[in-house]
Order: C-alpha cells, then sequence, then structure tokens
C-alpha cells in the first residue's frame, strides 16, 4: 500500500501507540506528568520502608516489620500501575496511592505519641524526614492529578 493510501486509511485523532502512553484523552499533559510524578513518589515511600526493614531492624518489630514490606509491596505495585497504560484504572491506582501514603503518614504520627501494635518511634532520623516527604509529595501530586483529570472530562 503507498503511503499516500495509508495516511487516508487511518482514523482522524487516533493516537499512535506510543503516543497513548503519553497523553491522556482531552486533558494535554500535565495529567500525565502528575501521575508520572506521583508514581515516583509512591514508589520511593516504599523504598524508604523497605531499606528501613532491613538497614534499620524493623525486621525485629513483630507487626510493623511486615508493615514495613508489605508497604514496600504494595507501593511497587500502584507506582507500575500508575506508569502502565492502563488507562481505565489510573484513577483507582491514585486514590490507592493517596491512600497509602496518607496511612503510612498516620501511622508514623500515632506512633510517635503512643505505642503502634507494639511500638513507638522517637525521633525524626533523616529516613522518616525523607519518607514524610514522598508521602506528602504522592499525596499532593496524586490528589491534582485526580482533579485535574476530572476536571478535563
Amino acid at each position: 500500500m503507498s503511503q499516500i493510501a495509508e495516511r487516508t486509511n487511518r482514523r482522524v485523532g487516533r493516537p499512535e501507540p506510543d503516543e497513548a502512553i503519553l497523553t491522556e484523552p482531552r486533558s494535554g499533559r500535565l495529567p500525565v506528568a502528575l501521575r508520572i510524578i506521583g508514581a515516583v513518589a509512591v514508589f520511593f515511600v516504599g523504598v524508604v520502608h523497605i531499606e528501613q526493614y532491613f538497614a534499620a531492624d524493623y525486621d525485629k518489630v513483630s507487626v510493623i516489620g511486615p508493615l514495613f514490606v508489605l508497604n514496600f509491596a504494595g507501593a511497587t505495585i500502584i507506582a507500575a500501575g500508575l506508569v502502565a497504560p492502563l488507562r481505565r484504572l489510573h484513577p483507582l491506582l491514585a486514590l490507592a496511592g493517596i491512600g497509602l501514603a496518607a496511612t503510612s503518614i498516620v501511622f508514623l504520627f500515632i506512633s510517635e505519641s503512643q505505642p503502634l501494635f507494639g511500638f513507638r518511634e522517637r525521633g525524626y532520623s533523616p529516613p522518616i524526614v525523607i519518607a514524610l516527604a514522598a508521602e506528602a509529595i504522592a499525596v499532593a501530586v496524586l490528589g491534582t492529578y485526580l482533579v485535574r483529570r476530572r476536571a478535563a472530562r
């Protein structure tokens, strides 16, 4: 088939496969950037938790240790889903990322004021500050993503 015939047989407005991942319907690239930044922030939350599990002996803390591993697993799955071309699942995954990050913040604050599952956190070490920053970024960016996505429809 000639190039002219190929061009005329294409549907107008249908994105090429590589464009389908980078653009959202009727909303431009900002929501995509927010979704990707949110995915990175959520993944970073999980990375900090798994690093602390191994490096700071949280593996020896009965309930909190396994929760750190689950945090990493959940963050990894959510982040992977947010960057995958799963358009219909992106809002649900963004909500899951917000939930994971917000829950991590709440549990940290609880564990600083009273024992949580028999464990009490003391002070703000650099990994805790980094985790809080990543969690706040994830909540803010994914929340903005959901608002922008909703407004574009």
